[in-house]
């Protein structure tokens, strides 16, 4: 059975919009969503809309959990985009039943989902919605940070958080999806994989289409999609606590 992940959305509806018509151009109708619905980006309400409604799973990233609990680790750019984020989404002391639905399930995210014989988190099994997994830090071969991680799953681990899509393996090798012409075969490989999934609203690998997975099969492929980023900029520079590098840096995908 065929089922789609995707993570980080932050807010970016045009992007989202295009993800899930190729998810059903495929026929997919299992999404889990691996969190970060919100901070960033434009539309927080509509893209918290069309994941309360559209995926079977849905984790909480940092954004999502600094929205409820605040944005204390935050850069100012940041932090003042989760700000203006809550203006949009939290329930007043009149607001209806919509709204209040909409934050009850921000609120009520899940830090983990096993499924597939797999392990879903935002970041890290370690530290579900902060801790960061980078192939940069493989540096020479086995470290205490990733002998953890290995130690938590079974098969493997898929995570968001970095936008960087890649794999690291348990035996310290890595690539990027580029590198793997966007495909890996986990029942090929006689190792654990961690399984970065890139970002679908804010990609950073200098690529500036969405990225998300589909997995079928034990075969894991990457899918880039296009969108039209100059919308979702133009978008950010009407609103004065969006910082406008938000957007400049959907245009180059860093």
């Amino acid at each position: 059975m065929a089922f789609a992940v995707l993570s980080d959305i932050h807010s970016n509806i045009e992007a989202l919009t295009n993800v899930l018509a190729d998810i059903d151009s495929q026929g997919i109708t299992d999404i889990i969503c691996l969190g970060d619905v919100v901070g960033y980006g434009p539309n927080p309400v509509e893209c918290t809309d069309l994941m309360m409604n559209r995926s079977k799973v849905c984790l909480k990233g940092n954004h999502d959990e600094a929205l409820v609990h605040g944005a204390y680790a935050f850069n100012m750019r940041a932090q003042k985009a989760i700000d203006w984020t809550r203006d949009q989404l939290k329930p007043g002391f009149f607001s209806g039943s919509a709204v209040r639905k909409r934050w009850e399930f921000l609120t009520n995210l899940e830090l983990r989902h096993e499924e597939y014989g797999y392990l879903f988190i935002h970041g890290s099994p370690r530290d579900p919605t902060n801790e960061y997994i980078l192939a940069t830090e493989i540096g020479f071969g086995p470290n205490e940070k990733f002998e953890e991680i290995f130690a938590s799953f079974d098969k493997a681990l898929f995570v968001g958080h970095t936008h960087l899509p890649c794999v690291i393996t348990s035996e310290y090798d890595t690539a990027t999806a580029e590198e793997l012409n966007y495909e890996w075969d986990l029942s090929k490989n006689d190792v654990k994989v961690i399984v970065n999934i890139g970002s679908g609203g804010q990609p950073r690998d200098r690529d500036n289409r969405s990225c998300y997975v589909v997995v079928d099969d034990d075969v894991v492929r990457w899918r880039r999609v296009e969108y039209d980023f100059t919308k979702t900029i133009e978008k950010i520079e009407r609103v004065a606590q969006l910082d406008n590098a938000l957007g400049a840096r959907l245009k180059e995908g860093i």
